[in-house]
């Protein structure tokens, strides 16, 4: 059998929570799914800002705590464009990117817009949340492009830290968001973070076609989800070895043998569908998830890459020069 890349869903709660949301791994057994997960060559955690109408912790703060405790592994962030200006998630999710190695992106959800971008644009022109999307999707990439790491010089001899003719504002004015930038710090070693979609039935397949490094689909979804994906891709001009095709299905791990058969099955379902990568959705709360990341120990380990493009087999994204 040949390998695929593998993700795992995690919710994180404050505190043991198992008799109020079962489904929020406090943040110290977290940390030890994330070690489990590392073990096991799981590629990424995506990291849940809600379960059902439960909320998690802010996405972001739990990723950075468990990345400082476990690195080496990929982090997806979820997060929405409501009450999120996109400048302040574009410099947070970079900072973080590059602490990790490279190994961040964010899981893109459509929504409303944030204080700080409606007081500066026109209510009368609001974009709708597939709209918004889009643009926000347009600014993070850009912004993420704005501060070239060729552009970082380090001479002490000349005082000079950085060449300002390669760092450029992206002076973005759209309907949901004016923007200058640039962003005050250099680039991915990965280029950018990822930008993943993952309502690509509300966004429309050419919306996620034209921004998204990666579409998730739900695993009803996936038989027909490489033919869309690639038809889009063909009519806004890219490449289907552009963006990865992960699919997305809930798994209850009970006990070794049964999470062996589990996770072999999700294996062969990928190949059969032509999907890039497989994201578990455990069940079971910490038990379930510890046991999920065990289960994938024992398939043959997916090449571990320098960055979390790498593992999911994207190539670097070039540099832009001003």
């Amino acid at each position: 059998m040949s390998t695929i890349p593998v993700l795992i869903d995690v919710a994180v709660g404050a505190t043991a929570s198992e008799t109020v949301a079962p489904e929020l791994v406090p943040v110290d057994d977290a940390v030890r799914i994330a070690a489990a997960a590392k073990r096991a060559g799981v590629v990424a955690l995506r990291i849940l800002d809600a379960v059902g109408d439960r909320r998690a912790l802010d996405p972001s703060v739990a990723a950075a705590y468990l990345a400082g405790r476990v690195g080496d592994i990929g982090y997806l962030l979820d997060v929405t464009t409501t009450h999120n200006a996109p400048y302040n998630l574009a410099r947070r999710i970079l900072s973080f990117d590059r602490a990790n190695g490279g190994r961040a992106g964010v899981v893109l959800h459509p929504g409303e817009g944030d204080e700080v971008s409606d007081a500066v644009t026109s209510r009368s022109a609001a974009p709708s949340p597939r709209q918004r999307w889009e643009e926000y999707a347009e600014i993070l990439t850009r912004l993420w492009e704005s501060f070239p790491r060729a552009a970082l010089i380090g001479d002490q001899e000349r005082a000079l830290v950085a060449d300002p003719a390669l760092i450029g504002g992206i002076d973005h004015d759209g309907r949901g968001y004016r923007i200058a930038g640039p962003l005050d710090g250099p680039a991915s070693v990965q280029g950018r973070p990822l930008v993943v979609a993952a309502d690509p039935d509300l966004l429309g397949w050419d919306t996620a076609a034209r921004s998204a490094d990666a579409v998730i689909v739900a695993d009803a979804a996936a038989a027909d989800a490489d033919r869309a994906l690639t038809a889009a891709l063909e009519r806004v001009g890219r490449r289907r070895t552009e963006v990865a095709l992960i699919g997305r299905a809930a798994v209850t791990v009970t006990d070794e043998r049964d999470g062996r058969a589990a996770v072999a099955r999700l294996a062969d379902w990928a190949h059969a569908y032509e999907l890039d990568a497989v994201e578990l959705a455990p069940t079971g709360g910490t038990r379930g998830v510890l046991a999920a990341a065990e289960a994938v120990a024992t398939l043959p380990a997916a090449p571990p890459g320098p960055t979390l493009r790498a593992a999911l087999g994207l190539r670097p994204v070039a540099a832009v020069l001003r």
